[in-house]
């Protein structure tokens, strides 16, 4: 095996709020160095850890915003949202599901705890994750992705030590259903107690890995639930074992080896384009969705 060894451990950072609906850390970039160009094609991560939300009439969320030049993935693990945007994507991401929305030339959207979930509340766990977009396809038409979670790829490891569920890419000759527009793996492997799983991906490929629940053993290093492990790009191989159930999250991905400008909402590859951005958004070429 052509190993790899570890690069750096982000432990959680104190949550925020982003609207009223979803108190997150946030991974990427981070506090330590981890900024969009290291972690190229991710630019962004949000983890709202479990959160128990008290029943409400007026569902929580964050209002209508905009977006150019990437695109947002939306892991449910567990709770419910609701998502509308201005190219007439939408719908209801349930437990289990993933929303990819490729926001490319621009969208306005919305994103919402389910009405009838937000009536009798309960616990909400999401992850929000941006993946960058080459530049021949930033101003590319927006798309809509509602991947089911029975539509995903599942993996079962040997001797019912658990299984990986695959969203975009291949683990095992096994392929998630999320189309991309460069090489991403992204996976949430689930683990009995002593279950292990060995991942393999290109050593020039951005890798890393989020403890959801439970614990597990990378490296020989024990790393606990909410800690983020970036790998480096000296290998190409390493294992994954739990110690107890546990769910990570996988991401590996080509960088895009692109120059990026981002602001706001906005991410693109000179400034020029990012003022373009928001000029357009200014001028209503992003279309029109209700409050």
């Amino acid at each position: 095996m052509n190993n790899r060894s570890i690069e750096q451990v982000v432990s959680p950072a104190q949550p925020h709020f982003v609207g009223d609906g979803f108190l997150v850390h946030n991974y990427i970039p981070s506090r330590s160095g981890m900024d969009m160009q290291r972690m190229d094609p991710f630019i962004m991560l949000d983890y709202n850890a479990p959160v128990e939300f008290p029943p409400s009439e007026e569902p929580r969320g964050v209002g209508v915003h905009p977006h150019r030049g990437f695109e947002t993935v939306t892991i449910a693990y567990k709770g419910k949202v609701a998502h509308h945007d201005s190219s007439g994507g939408g719908g209801i991401i349930e437990e289990g599901d993933v929303q990819w929305m490729t926001a490319a030339s621009g969208v306005l959207h919305k994103e919402y705890h389910e009405e009838e979930w937000s009536k009798k509340g309960g616990l909400f766990q999401m992850v929000q994750l941006w993946v960058n977009l080459p530049a021949k396809y930033k101003m590319n038409p927006p798309k809509y992705q509602a991947i089911k979670n029975q539509q995903m790829g599942v993996f079962q490891l040997p001797g019912n030590q658990g299984s990986v569920e695959v969203i975009a890419g291949k683990y095992s000759g096994v392929e998630g259903p999320a189309q991309t527009f460069s090489p991403i793996h992204m996976m949430n492997a689930q683990f009995e107690s002593r279950g292990k799983a060995d991942f393999s991906f290109p050593a020039h490929y951005t890798t890393c890995a989020l403890v959801i629940e439970g614990e597990v053993s990378i490296n020989d290093r024990v790393f606990s639930t909410n800690h983020f492990v970036l790998f480096s790009t000296d290998g190409e191989d390493f294992a994954v074992k739990a110690t107890k159930p546990s769910k990570v999250l996988i991401l590996s991905g080509e960088p895009l080896n692109e120059p990026i400008a981002a602001q706001g909402p906005f991410v693109m590859n000179t400034r020029q384009e990012l003022w373009q951005a928001f000029t357009d958004f200014e001028d209503g070429k992003f279309g029109f969705l209700e409050e």
